[in-house]
C-alpha cells in the first residue's frame, strides 16, 4: 500500500501467531491486488478503463460497499470528499517545486464529480468518457478494520494493526494496560503533538506534511479541494478517533477539505478528535470509553 505495515500481537504460541500474521498479509495483499491503481490488473483498473471510454461495469458486493460508504462521505461532506477527484493528481507533482497551471487545473476539474457518474448497485455507470475512480481514501482504513477483525477471528485478543499510521486496537495488551499511541506533529520532525493510551478503537489521520511542496514559503499538501482542484490551506492536520478505522480516517480527510469549519463539523458528528491548523493554534476533544469525561488536548 505504498507504506510501511506492523501487526504486533500476543498469540498463544509461535505457530498461532504465525497463522495470524499470514491470514491478515494475505488479506491486505488481496486488497492491494484488488484496488491499486498502479496495477493494470487490478478490479479498479478496470473501472477506470470503464470509465475512459465512458459506460457501465457490474462490481462484487465489496466493491459495492465501499461505493456506498463513498457515496456516504460525499454526501455527509457536501461534495467535498470524492473518490473521482484522483485525477488531479495528474496536475499536481509532489517531487518537484513547481505549481501547476491554473489551464491544467480546470480542465480537469471537467472530469471530477461523483454526482456525474451513476451509482445503481451493482451497475456503475460513467456517462462523461475520461474520469477515474481513487480508493485511496478509503481502502487502507477498510483493510485495517478487516486485519483487526481477522485477528480476533483467529482467535487473538491483544495486539494493533498499523497500516502507514492508520491504526486499529485488536485488544489491550495482556498486562491489561493500553496502547500509548503518539499523534505526530505536522511539522517538527520527531515530535509529538500528544500521547493517546487507548484499549479499544482506532485512530486515523490526515494531513499536509506526507506528501507536499513548499514554494516561497508556501506550504502545499495533498489533499486537493474537489472544487478549486488547489491544496486545502488552513488545516495541518486532523486525527480522529472511532470504533472503525475506515469512519476516523474518511472523517479525519472530510475536516481537512471543510477548512476552517473542520473543527465544528467533527463537534456536530460528536467524532474524539485534535486538530493544528497552519498557524500552529491546536485544539479538540477525546472521549475515550475508559473516561466519564471529555479531555481537552
Amino acid at each position: 500500500m505504498g507504506t510501511s505495515c506492523e501487526i504486533q500481537l500476543f498469540a498463544k504460541n509461535p505457530k498461532h501467531a504465525r497463522h495470524i500474521f499470514a491470514t491478515v498479509i494475505n488479506d491486505v495483499q488481496r486488497l492491494e491486488a484488488k484496488y491499486s491503481r498502479y496495477r493494470q490488473d487490478s478490479f479498479l483498473s478496470a473501472i477506470n478503463r470503464t470509465a475512459q471510454q465512458s459506460g457501465s461495469i457490474a462490481v462484487d458486493e465489496e466493491t459495492a460497499g465501499l461505493l456506498n460508504y463513498a457515496d456516504t462521505c460525499y454526501k455527509q461532506s457536501d461534495g467535498l470528499f470524492d473518490i473521482s477527484s484522483g485525477i488531479l493528481r495528474k496536475a499536481w507533482n509532489f517531487h518537484n517545486s513547481q505549481l501547476p497551471s491554473q489551464e491544467l487545473i480546470t480542465k480537469l476539474l471537467e472530469k471530477v464529480g461523483w454526482h456525474k457518474l451513476n451509482w445503481n448497485s451493482p451497475i456503475l455507470e460513467f456517462p462523461i468518457p475520461g474520469m477515474e475512480l481513487d480508493f485511496g481514501g478509503i481502502v487502507k482504513e477498510y483493510a485495517v478494520d478487516r486485519a483487526a477483525e481477522l485477528c480476533r477471528q483467529a482467535g487473538s485478543e491483544h495486539g494493533l494493526i498499523n497500516l502507514g499510521g492508520d491504526l486499529k486496537i485488536i485488544g489491550p495488551r495482556t498486562d491489561k494496560q493500553p496502547w500509548q499511541i503518539g499523534i505526530k506533529h505536522p511539522r517538527q520532525t520527531h515530535a509529538t503533538l500528544t500521547t493517546l493510551a487507548i484499549n479499544h478503537g482506532a485512530i486515523a489521520g490526515s494531513g499536509d506534511y506526507e506528501r507536499c511542496i513548499k514554494i516561497q514559503d508556501m506550504h502545499y499538501g495533498h489533499i486537493l479541494n474537489p472544487r478549486t482542484g488547489w491544496p486545502v490551506r488552513h488545516m495541518a492536520a486532523v486525527t480522529v478517533l472511532s470504533d472503525f478505522c475506515v469512519v476516523a480516517g474518511s472523517a479525519a480527510t472530510i475536516a481537512m477539505l471543510k477548512e476552517e469549519k473542520g473543527p465544528q463539523w467533527l463537534q456536530d458528528m460528536q467524532l474524539p478528535h485534535l486538530w493544528i491548523d497552519t498557524n500552529g493554534q491546536s485544539g479538540g476533544v477525546f472521549k475515550l470509553k475508559t473516561d466519564d469525561h471529555h479531555e481537552p488536548i
